[in-house]
């Protein structure tokens, strides 16, 4: 198992302070929230009660006038307008949400997910002509786009214009549409940088309905999908996408669209929906459609009408879903032992594998599997022709897809973000591609980059944790990048009871505080092998989560273990 640096997050006290006075409660979840960037009551009253009323304005955002304008034209004129979107989470959430909303006012209108297999990634020639072929001169692109300058200007000679929504990285040079509304274009002076794709397309309609006087209603209510996006992008939960996943989670929990709703069933998802639910449970569902068939899966799914149609199509994806679990395992075991029985493999900072006949759908998986065992940045390709396609994952703190951009020469194409990317390049290109990835990582990469962290919240006693403290940070919530599930240590505890591994190399045990004799619950996935810390009476340190667990009608707080380390040392921090 991967040895773990502890970091300690520091908090000023004055302000700590200060917060204890004015909210009365336990300093430590003070501490929390100057973590978060908490410093006063107004700010604390704007992060634990999000409000609708304080999103951003959607025509601060740049592109946002030409964008609707664009569409009344559409509109006034009776053009066809098709939604095309991307075929991951948040690009079907997108294209669900956009065409809903539209669908409402104006019947011209249908959507398009390109096949990963025979279009690839983002806008292809084949849905350009098919929208041409079809008498569509308006294409709202989603969560893609921002790179496409040849094939915009392709669908311009032909009289098809296109709005770009999207929450990539533009490069230098941006497509020829219509309009563009992304943040990150260093022109655009919107607030809040972060958005998802789906984000964006909510932003759109906003406007829109802003414009037309339409009831805000008409929008909010798609705001599930907005959720979904959120957690299965993994974008920052903070700011606006904090105020849209709050509310977003209210919504999937009271009253979910009928193609969330049998998702939900169809998993087998038992009590409340939470960001980690929707990451590891229903994100895996909706992507399998376009990882083993076709994305438009997925979205005939989220516009579903009616629940006997949907639960249907959730059943669909569930089996999707089951072979896409099997091709990531077979995959991965290939690529562990690629790497374990290559030497050189061993001794390198970045991992970049190729074989021809793994399965394109899950190639970003089988990166993420890759870095929890060997944590290091790493891309998985495959494709049996002249031209490779791969996915990209990084470590905490390195940007990969700067590390691939400065490979750009080899390549024919790539996009993403700082910790995930796709790419392609021509297989006779893949060995020295590997070669100048390699020294790029080797040269840029700092040495504490190469180890994973944790960031420590606060270290506590475990008589700390009772009903009043838990009901507090359960309001930190929704978790996600940028507001993580508070992290803490109890130092000098020790096991009390029995010792058990279950499940898939599982610790449970309890443990005790010896000061003041308090015993709780503790349950460490993936973590037999540290059993030998806690046997004989031996002091360690806890790293750990709080959750509240139900068994038998029963609820109890257990602590969900990160990390553990001996007391002898020194001190378990870095």
């Amino acid at each position: 198992m991967l040895q773990k640096r502890w970091v300690l997050k520091r908090a000023e006290n004055q302000i700590v302070n200060h917060l204890n006075d004015v909210l009365k409660v336990n300093p430590i979840l003070c501490e929390l929230m100057v973590h978060r960037g908490i410093n006063s009551y107004d700010a604390a009253k704007k992060f634990f009660r999000p409000s609708l009323d304080n999103l951003h304005d959607p025509f601060l955002m740049k592109g946002m006038d030409k964008a609707i304008t664009r569409i009344e034209q559409a509109i006034s004129q009776g053009e066809k307008i098709l939604i095309y979107g991307d075929y991951d989470v948040d690009g079907t959430t997108a294209v669900a949400l956009v065409y809903s909303f539209f669908e409402q006012i104006y019947q011209k209108i249908d959507f398009y997910i390109p096949d990963r297999y025979a279009e690839g990634y983002g806008i292809s020639i084949i849905g350009v002509d098919w929208a041409k072929e079809n008498n569509y001169t308006l294409i709202i692109a989603l969560d893609c786009g921002i790179k496409s300058i040849e094939k915009v200007a392709y669908a311009k000679s032909l009289g098809v214009d296109f709005i770009i929504c999207d929450h990539h990285l533009p490069g230098d040079e941006l497509p020829p549409a219509v309009a563009i509304l992304d943040p990150k274009q260093l022109d655009c002076h919107y607030p809040f940088k972060e958005l998802s794709g789906c984000g964006i397309g909510f932003k759109l309609v906003q406007g829109f309905a802003q414009k037309q006087n339409i009831a805000p209603e008409r929008y909010i209510r798609f705001i599930d999908l907005v959720a979904v996006s959120i957690a299965a992008d993994i974008v920052p939960i903070d700011d606006e996408n904090r105020t849209l996943a709050y509310y977003g989670l209210l919504q999937l929990n009271a009253n979910p669209s009928c193609g969330l709703k049998a998702l939900i069933d169809q998993s087998g998802l038992k009590g409340e929906v939470t960001i980690s639910s929707i990451v590891f449970t229903l994100g895996p569902r909706i992507n399998a459609a376009g990882r083993i068939g076709h994305g438009s899966k997925a979205v005939k799914l989220l516009l579903a009408e009616t629940y006997d149609i949907a639960i249907v199509m959730a059943a669909d994806l569930q089996l999707d879903n089951t072979e896409r679990r099997t091709l990531d395992s077979g995959i991965t075991e290939e690529a562990i032992a690629l790497i374990d029985n290559d030497p050189t493999a061993i001794q390198k900072k970045s991992t970049v594998l190729y074989q021809p006949h793994w399965h394109k759908g899950v190639l970003g998986i089988v990166a993420s599997r890759l870095i929890d065992k060997y944590y290091r940045p790493t891309i998985v390709l495959s494709g049996d022709n002249s031209i490779a396609n791969g996915s990209a994952r990084s470590v905490m703190g390195f940007d990969i897809y700067t590390a691939i951009e400065s490979c750009s020469e080899l390549l024919e194409q790539f996009g993403g973000h700082k910790y995930a990317a796709g790419l392609s390049l021509k297989t006779e290109n893949i060995p020295i591609f590997i070669k100048r990835f390699e020294e790029i990582v080797s040269n840029t990469m700092e040495e504490s980059m190469m180890t994973p962290e944790i960031e420590i919240d606060s270290e506590i006693s475990l008589n700390n944790i009772n009903t009043s403290f838990y009901n507090v940070l359960k309001q930190f919530a929704p978790f996600g990048p940028c507001n993580m599930k508070p992290v803490f240590v109890v130092k000098h505890v020790i096991a009390h009871g029995k010792i058990n591994i279950v499940g898939e190399n599982h610790l449970r045990f309890f443990v005790k505080d010896q000061s003041s004799n308090q015993i709780f619950n503790c349950i460490a996935f993936g973590m037999g092998n540290s059993i030998d810390l806690i046997t004989d009476s031996k002091p360690f340190h806890l790293c750990f989560s709080i959750e509240e667990n139900e068994w038998n009608g029963v609820a109890a707080y257990q602590l969900n273990v990160r990390d553990i380390k001996p007391a002898t040392e020194i001190s378990p921090y870095q």
